[in-house]
């Protein structure tokens, strides 16, 4: 493992992280603004503006569900290194051309087309899982999910700040030219010890699952990442139109839109690398548990708030619940699941973060265009309630088991 402890390793390591940020950067300086651009290229009613907006976010996400796990294998067989090159060159395609739009179905198409080729930061985070030894392991994987949501706080003020002075297009050219970046800088600075495995000589996944001891463990992170990832997705879209209602449509909406979008994503920042210690310690499933507990608390206040300010400070505080989340459950399939089997398994949890942000982006603009805003906080709060009862059943199977 000395490789592990070297510059190269190191060198690999921060230019996947800034790689991740700048994606998770480019996508949360352009998603909350989504709305109020589409608001722009047409008079719409409120209802078609949240499906719209719904429709946008969710285009992304129906794409990679359905390519993911072909991605996956490709991954297995030629390296992650390359999947995350073809993600960020893309996507830098994909987010310039966005900004070109003029009609609603343009920015929905190139949405569903950037889905379909996505995925840098799963692919990054995969490719340090196999580069990392596994006494390191909660701790790279919350660093890498550090990476994206450290882009996801600087993005919605970078993003409102340019949308109030510029307009609407100016933060996807930037994002485009960003992105071309991170597929240079991971071609030329990034080593993957990779060792191609030939498609005939690839184990079945129905073989590597039934090798894995507690197989009922991996299917419930997946079902963790799809509810983890709606819960997020049910807000994005109608965080900006929720600002606006609250602000009763005056002052700098784009601005405190942007503030409120950005405020989980500091607390998340701020708790991630004590939350990775804590599981190297502890182990995941025991940090996963108390997280998925303290968000749906932390979502009862938000459904009651009455300001922009009070949302943004229980958000802030989901932040903090958020770092027990997704490093957690990604932390259980690497510690649990064979290396070789890594980029489908990886693959597939994609697959259900896609899914996930189908259904939390349908969720939210249905349910905010039939009842209210405060009844996706409400509902999607309940989810979470349901994913920690699941969390909870499996350790009762596995400890059972023992």
């Amino acid at each position: 493992m000395d490789n592990h402890l070297s510059a190269k390793w190191h060198q690999t390591f921060y230019t996947l992280w800034l790689g991740a940020f700048i994606t998770g950067m480019g996508y949360s300086m352009t998603m909350p603004f989504v709305s109020l651009f589409i608001n722009e290229l047409g008079n719409f009613s409120h209802f078609e503006l949240n499906l719209y907006s719904g429709l946008a976010f969710g285009a992304t996400f129906v794409s990679q569900a359905a390519v993911s796990p072909l991605w996956g294998s490709l991954a297995d067989q030629k390296g992650r290194k390359l999947m995350c090159m073809r993600a960020s060159g893309v996507m830098a395609c994909t987010i310039f051309i966005t900004g070109l739009s003029q009609t609603v179905w343009m920015i929905i198409g190139m949405r569903f087309l950037q889905g379909a080729f996505s995925g840098y930061i799963n692919n990054a985070t995969a490719m340090m899982a196999g580069e990392t030894p596994h006494s390191k392991s909660g701790w790279v994987m919350s660093a890498m999910t550090t990476a994206g949501i450290a882009g996801n706080l600087v993005g919605p003020l970078l993003g409102g700040a340019l949308s109030g002075a510029f307009g609407y297009r100016i933060p996807f050219f930037i994002t485009g030219g960003l992105m071309l970046a991170v597929f240079l800088s991971t071609w030329l600075l990034t080593t993957e010890h990779f060792t191609p495995i030939q498609r005939a000589a690839m184990k079945p996944m129905k073989e590597i699952i039934a090798e894995i001891p507690n197989p009922h463990l991996i299917f419930i992170m997946f079902i963790t990442t799809m509810i983890v990832t709606a819960s997020t997705m049910s807000i994005d879209p109608i965080i900006s139109l929720y600002v606006k209602q609250l602000m009763h449509d005056h002052g700098n909406i784009a601005f405190v839109a942007g503030i409120v979008a950005a405020t989980p994503g500091l607390g998340t920042l701020i708790a991630a690398s004590k939350v990775g210690h804590t599981m190297d310690r502890i182990g995941p499933e025991r940090v996963l548990k108390v997280g998925l507990l303290t968000a749906f608390i932390l979502f009862i206040p938000m459904t009651f708030t009455h300001s922009p300010w009070s949302l943004a400070f229980w958000r802030f505080l989901l932040g903090l619940a958020n770092a027990a989340l997704m490093p957690a459950t990604q932390t259980v399939l690497t510690l649990d699941v064979p290396t070789e089997a890594f980029g489908r398994v990886f693959s597939y949890n994609q697959s259900f973060q896609g899914i996930g942000c189908v259904l939390g982006s349908i969720l939210g603009s249905v349910i905010s265009g039939l009842s209210s805003y405060p009844m996706v906080f409400a509902i999607t709060g309940l989810t979470l309630l349901i994913n920690w009862l699941l969390v909870m059943a499996v350790r009762q199977v596995k400890s059972s088991t023992n």
